[in-house]
């Protein structure tokens, strides 16, 4: 293959596209490679309280508009239809379920990149794995006597799971407020645990505000530390709900525990509360150590990023990934994979 694509979510689909686009076709020039069961992307494993209603928005894929999407169906049944549909029309043939285990070093100067259902050797690689499968969960002295129950919001399945409970919700984004505002109304209690005071933003937020939250993230990434989201630097958005939430308490914010007990939380000031579930709305990290052979991290623990490029191997590109995690960005990063791809295709004629 002259380019295999790994990851059938946002990024990897615009990805894709433009593969297309510039001429090359699926299955005979570039492929494309998914781990998930069914097309979706993230989206597909989203809990099902989660309508499309509540999405902090959703840009449309290139090429073809999302619309007349029903706000109070699951925001996993609206994507991952609207994906299905978009792989359909332009014919793009995602193996699924595919995993890629490792990409190394292959010979004559292409990339071996290994995986569930053989080898593939491709002249570039444009990588789409997003962070989903990579969950990240902080420890804390004594985490492992609660005796309750502990979750990621990888594994949050809805509010039904909470009622008559006491809950505490760490984490300060989106998710973690969601989470909440949806709990509270069926739990005995709820708590709110985070490490930085919560930002609210009011007002909208316009095109010169996302360019200079991207940005913010765009440097860390140059910088080759692991990057952070970029909802970490825009805020959570002043919506109705939120502000109802506020005005009922829901949203009051403690600062992060020192240790966790068997029935609880408690903070080294002597404070504590009592507590039979916890839930970790802590994100997520880069899901890509099956890059790990070819060395690409820096001594911050990050990869070098410049315009989707591995500063590192160029022909490695990551898109979905710092700068572009969000749906407009990874758009954006789709194009511009496929921009210096094409370029170094041209400039690297495949070996006979």
């Amino acid at each position: 293959m002259d380019v295999v694509v790994i990851g059938a979510g946002q990024a990897g689909l615009s990805a894709a596209y433009h593969l297309s686009r510039s001429g090359l076709a699926p299955d005979r020039d570039y492929v494309v490679l998914d781990h998930a069961p069914r097309p979706g992307g993230a989206w597909q494993f989203r809990w099902p309280s989660l309508t499309y209603g509540k999405v902090h928005g959703m840009h449309a894929l290139p090429g073809m508009e999302l619309t007349g999407a029903d706000p109070a169906r699951p925001s996993a049944q609206v994507v991952g239809d609207y994906f299905a549909a978009y792989e359909e029309r332009f014919g793009f043939r995602v193996h699924r379920p595919v995993e890629v285990r490792a990409v190394r070093e292959g010979t004559e100067g292409r990339l071996l990149v290994e995986t569930s259902e053989g080898a593939y050797a491709a002249r570039a690689l444009i990588n789409a794995t997003g962070t989903w499968d990579r969950p990240f969960l902080p420890h804390y002295p004594g985490q492992e006597t609660f005796r309750g129950k502990q979750l990621h919001t990888a594994g949050y399945r809805g509010p039904a799971d909470f009622a008559g409970r006491r809950v505490v919700v760490v984490g300060g984004g989106a998710s973690g407020t969601q989470h909440l505002m949806e709990i509270a109304d069926v739990a005995a209690a709820t708590f709110w645990v985070t490490r930085r005071e919560p930002v609210f933003r009011e007002g909208p937020f316009g095109e010169e505000q996302g360019r200079a939250a991207v940005a913010l993230v765009d440097d860390r990434v140059r910088q080759g530390l692991p990057p952070a989201s970029v909802v970490s630097v825009t805020g959570l958005p002043l919506t109705d709900a939120v502000r109802e939430a506020r005005a009922r308490g829901t949203l009051d914010r403690l600062p992060m525990f020192d240790r966790i007990t068997p029935d609880g939380v408690a903070w080294d000031d002597g404070r504590t509360v009592a507590a039979d579930t916890i839930v970790w709305a802590t994100g997520f990290r880069a899901a890509v150590d099956h890059l790990a052979p070819l060395r690409l991290r820096e001594p911050g623990g990050g990869i070098r990023v410049e315009d989707t490029r591995a500063v590192r191997d160029q022909r490695v590109h990551l898109v979905g990934y710092g700068p572009s995690a969000s749906t407009v960005g990874a758009n954006r990063a789709g194009r511009t994979a496929v921009r210096s791809v094409t370029r170094l295709l041209a400039r690297t004629p495949a070996p006979v």
